[in-house]
């Protein structure tokens, strides 16, 4: 992976060469592709953000641009207060997933992030590899999973935590089932590397936090606490094993 920062007008545009050999601000837009198309179910809620998903008729990738979340969104919609380049939400993000994908974790390789400057604020976007036939763990669910399939899930998680890699918002969208009933993680904004601690706990109490939610809101969920404990035997089992 070759990272290549371009400045433009108002910000930089930072991408990764051995995926696209050039690129430039349009490509942040939907006007920029010849096929774009809203993001279907596997990517609602894997996210603050408008997201797209664009092709140039070969690759196809994800376009996200930066929103605000909480109280604050209420009062700002897109902007950041500025804190220097390398600290700028999309640049941060993409660093990450470029450190987490050369470990070989299961993360969407990251193509190109930009930021637009002006005066004390920022806006950001982020665009990555479309990862193909991933469904979020919250419809997933909607389907019978034995206990090999929890068991499986918190060993991956696990690999996640022993690499260090802290998801921001860990929850039942973020985590997403390809093929074979693969792990992948999205949206690692405000995500980071860190030492063992506290915050692996506080990640699979989040996850746990919203499994309930969404078992809540739909009857049809399959989930079962019994199914939460698999998980946590899978991920003490791989931990014992590391």
């Amino acid at each position: 992976m070759s990272d290549t920062v371009k400045k433009t007008r108002n910000g930089a545009i930072l991408y990764d060469t051995a995926i696209v050999d050039q690129i430039s601000e349009r490509r942040f837009t939907a006007r920029g592709w010849p096929d774009v198309r809203a993001v279907d179910s596997r990517l609602h809620a894997s996210g603050r953000g408008e997201t797209l998903i664009v092709s140039d008729g070969d690759a196809e990738f994800v376009l996200r641009h930066y929103m605000r979340g909480g109280l604050v969104r209420h009062f700002v919609n897109d902007v950041y207060f500025w804190n220097g380049e390398e600290q700028t939400r999309s640049f941060v993000e993409w660093r990450l997933l470029h450190k987490l994908h050369s470990m070989g974790l299961p993360v969407p390789r990251p193509v190109a992030a930009r930021y637009r400057r002006n005066g004390m604020f920022y806006t950001a976007d982020l665009m990555t590899a479309l990862v193909p036939d991933i469904e979020p763990l919250s419809e997933r669910i909607l389907k019978p999973c034995d206990e090999a399939f929890w068991f499986r899930l918190g060993e991956g998680l696990h690999r996640f935590h022993e690499a260090g890699a802290c998801h921001a918002d860990l929850n039942a969208y973020n985590v997403q089932i390809g093929p074979q009933d693969a792990l992948w993680l999205l949206d690692f904004d405000r995500g980071s590397l860190r030492q063992a601690g506290h915050w692996r706990q506080h990640n699979l109490a989040r996850l746990h936090r919203s499994l309930r939610k969404v078992r809540r809101l739909d009857s049809e969920v399959t989930w079962t606490e019994h199914d939460w404990q698999q998980l946590m035997d899978g991920y003490f089992h791989a931990s014992r094993s590391a």
